[in-house]
């Protein structure tokens, strides 16, 4: 059975005869009476009493064209629901960063997404790296902020832009007035505050200390990126973080470094080989700035 034996079917009952129903649907009478008759055949009942000079449906054929009408309002609603989502006048975003990302990112994307797409419902996560692979592996994501270093063969990395972590301190610290760039030996003589073991950033972080051969002083650990930067605006410890972080409203300095902190890819991340929404797919042009550039959002 197909659409065109519904329409078929509608156009009998609706002009009262095989011979208007042909015309109206601009095909020959035996082509539709055949049509009708496959129809029939598939569905095992007589739909219409041709033993008058008008067609009639049956009772069967009244019960079937009565589904079949259902049908065919649904169809024509999906394909406006289809339209409705090209031209992004809605639809859903289901949105992950991981914290770091989260901490300077999403104020500003969902400011310029929500300018260009009012419409569009926005669910936004913050996960870990290995909860965004999940999530996309799964289809509950649509597209997520995060490292490139993906691990999952089924997530495509798209490239967005670098990312370079830089030391930060408070108000209450010595150097958030300190004009110039610290050396590695001064840098290991700092307290710090990091993000606990388990995140990515620290594991980058731990790298970029071996590498300059540094046995950081952590006097505080913490799994939050939001309590972190607490404890760095209220004590007279210093922490490492993405330079963009660093923020006059946020009451943090970034202080220079005579070697330059450690850098990282940034990248769009989304499930390989899937249909991808036009909410997400305008969600990455806009960050890879085909909309607007990448620099306004990173500093």
């Amino acid at each position: 059975m197909l659409l065109r034996h519904l329409r078929y079917l509608l156009a009998v009952a609706d002009n009262g005869g095989f011979t208007r129903a042909a015309q109206a649907m601009h095909v020959s009478q035996p082509t539709l009476s055949q049509q009708i008759r496959q129809l029939e055949e598939a569905l095992g009942v007589v739909l219409f009493d041709r033993t008058s000079r008008t067609v009639r449906a049956t009772d069967a054929g009244e019960a079937y064209i009565a589904c079949a009408r259902r049908v065919l309002v649904e169809l024509a609603a999906g394909k406006r629901a289809l339209h409705d989502v090209k031209d992004l006048s809605r639809g859903t975003l289901r949105l992950a960063m991981t914290p770091t990302f989260m901490a300077y990112l999403v104020g500003p994307l969902v400011r310029d997404y929500m300018g260009h797409y009012p419409n569009i419902h926005l669910e936004i996560f913050e996960l870990s790296m290995a909860d965004i692979e999940t999530g996309l592996a799964d289809d509950s994501l649509d597209i997520a902020i995060a490292f490139d270093q993906v691990r999952n063969p089924d997530i495509e990395s798209i490239p967005a832009f670098i990312e370079t972590l830089g030391l930060m301190v408070g108000r209450d610290h010595p150097l958030y007035e300190c004009k110039t760039a610290l050396t590695s030996q001064q840098l290991a003589q700092l307290e710090f505050a990091l993000l606990t073991p388990d995140f990515v950033t620290r594991a980058c972080i731990d790298e970029f200390f071996a590498q300059a051969q540094i046995t950081p002083k952590v006097a505080i650990e913490v799994n939050s990126v939001n309590t972190l930067l607490e404890v760095i605006r209220h004590t007279a410890v210093a922490t490492i973080l993405p330079e963009p972080i660093a923020t006059q409203d946020r009451a943090l300095r970034k202080i220079a470094l005579l070697d330059k902190g450690p850098r990282r890819g940034a990248a769009l991340l989304r499930r390989k080989n899937n249909y991808h929404s036009a909410a997400s797919v305008a969600f990455m042009d806009l960050m890879l700035g085909t909309t607007v550039g990448i620099d306004h959002y990173t500093g």
